[in-house]
């Protein structure tokens, strides 16, 4: 059975921490789908929606084993229709396991057959947080260094 996990976020940017989760849950499951959510929380994207899909893409050209698709539904019923059994995080911090844990209590609520992996973020990237890319890049500053793509 082909072992596909779901990697549900707003992107707003898709950064350099981000790819590298990817590519380690490539050692694990066979597909990875980064699935851009609309993220009630947050009311506005910085970065347009459609070029952050383009900007993903243009990463994993050649590989067919990461799709990417935009999502405006439980994350869990998302699964259901990807078969996908698992849910790829990473996680930075206590902070984020904090807030990353009880989405994932209540995902498992809403489906079962759903598991959360978490993978701790790679030292290098854990400083990275796309809400301090925006405000670096909206004022102006470069973050190339901080994304797998220029903007």
């Amino acid at each position: 059975m082909k072992k596909t996990a779901l990697f549900p976020g707003s992107f707003d940017p898709y950064t350099k921490g981000h790819h590298d989760i990817v590519l380690r849950g490539l050692n694990i499951f066979d597909e990875v789908i980064i699935s851009i959510g609309h993220n009630t929380t947050k009311k506005n994207r910085y970065f347009d929606i459609d070029l952050m899909v383009g900007k993903i893409q243009s990463i994993y050209t050649g590989m067919p084993n990461v799709k990417v698709v935009i999502y405006n539904e439980l994350t869990s019923s998302l699964a259901k229709n990807h078969q996908a059994r698992y849910l790829l995080r990473g996680l930075r911090n206590t902070t984020d396991f904090e807030y990353e844990n009880t989405i994932s209590q209540m995902n498992r609520y809403l489906n079962e057959e759903l598991e959360t992996v978490f993978l701790i973020t790679s030292p290098e990237y854990a400083a990275i947080s796309s809400t301090i890319i925006r405000e670096v890049h909206r004022y102006g500053g470069n973050v190339d260094k901080f994304l797998p793509y220029k903007v």
